[in-house]
């Protein structure tokens, strides 16, 4: 019996969507396209230094001494699988860096079980990493990323952060991007009134001494300013809304 090793490694699960179902509705076309499918892994998971280490049915789970290269093998499997995918089988991919059991050949432990639930919660076509991989590839790789929360994997005690690459995930990065540029100019009209009124109640206790002292309403001209101003800045920032 083989000693059992531990060691810290980044871990690539995937898994073909709803393949029970495929496989029952043609399981020539299906078990043609899954063979295709573990070619176009083994192809970039080699490309990028990596090894398959365990296989089951549809699904296979790989690891990588570097992070950003299993990221980046994950973004051109979905990429070469999608641009060839004719209502095939779609996969599903997680990918955590985290401490793993090595027995022989194979991954075992929580580092690999984490990497699995991700790779469940993922979108068909989709990548889903955890804050540890994120962590290490946000600032290396051009793609986007969305923060999906904190997730509570099945069969996990504590929440973990989510995010998916790409922001291919319900509520992609491009809608995550909309909205925040979209809050932009609600918080500019915040700041505008709060502005504006601190200038109206000057302008109340300008009119309040004039009133008492009798003065000769010198006030009416920064009243009068104090509209044009108003005028002028309310236009475009109300047209943004």
């Amino acid at each position: 019996m083989s000693q059992v090793q531990r060691k810290l490694t980044t871990i690539l699960a995937a898994d073909a969507a709803g393949y029970s179902s495929v496989m029952e509705a043609d399981e020539v076309r299906t078990l043609t396209d899954l063979r295709a499918a573990r070619a176009v892994f083994t192809q970039f998971i080699e490309r990028h230094h990596g090894r398959i280490a365990n296989t089951a049915g549809d699904g296979l789970i790989a690891e990588f001494p570097s992070v950003v290269e299993a990221v980046q093998c994950a973004i051109e499997v979905q990429r070469e699988l999608g641009a060839n995918a004719e209502g095939g089988l779609r996969f599903r991919i997680g990918v955590h860096l985290g401490d793993v059991m090595v027995d022989g050949a194979d991954l075992l432990g929580e580092g690999v079980n984490l990497a699995a639930r991700l790779q469940t919660m993922a979108e068909p076509g989709g990548i889903l990493i955890s804050q540890q991989v994120y962590d290490q590839v946000q600032k290396k790789l051009s793609v986007g990323f969305q923060y999906l929360g904190e997730k509570t994997p099945k069969n996990f005690a504590e929440s973990v952060a989510v995010y998916s690459v790409g922001g291919n995930e319900s509520g992609g990065g491009g809608k995550a991007r909309a909205a925040r540029t979209a809050a932009r100019p609600s918080e500019g009209k915040a700041q505008f009134f709060a502005r504006a009124g601190r200038l109206g109640a000057i302008l109340a206790v300008l009119f309040a001494i004039d009133f008492m002292t009798g003065a000769g309403w010198w006030v009416q001209w920064p009243a009068l300013g104090f509209a044009l101003w108003l005028a002028f800045k309310s236009g475009p920032l109300f047209e943004r809304s």
